[in-house]
């Protein structure tokens, strides 16, 4: 059976991008018990750090309910998930003067779960 052209673009369009195609939600989820000490998954909620509800496409330090660090008030970053990746490696790297004191996630496999995972919470 052959498909149409577009039937297969937009298939393919349809997957997750390269930073977390080969991620794991459920493993990230897992993953993500690491994180769940100062960041809830739900939205509005926040524990010492923002919900990370609906991050993956939001931008840095736009949550009016959480008081950011001055640092990130100025990293204008989106999180996408390349972003999300490279924060995810070293945080402080990234952005230097983040309250966030969390060392960051050694694994590359660990960070593509998480970010599956946080690309479910919508």
């Amino acid at each position: 059976m052959k498909l149409p052209i577009a039937a297969v673009v937009l298939t393919a369009l349809s997957f997750p991008t390269a930073a977390y195609a080969d991620g794991d939600a459920a493993a990230g989820k897992r993953v993500f018990m690491q994180c769940a000490v100062c960041h809830s998954p739900q939205p509005d909620k926040t524990i010492l750090g923002p919900s990370l509800f609906g991050v993956v496409g939001r931008h840095s330090a736009s949550l009016a309910n959480y008081p950011y660090s001055d640092a990130m008030k100025a990293a204008d970053k989106t999180w996408d998930e390349a972003t999300l990746d490279a924060y995810l490696t070293k945080p402080q790297a990234m952005v230097p003067g983040t309250k966030m004191a969390f060392a960051g996630l050694a694994k590359a496999e660990d960070r593509a779960n998480v970010i599956a995972y946080l690309a479910t919470l919508k």
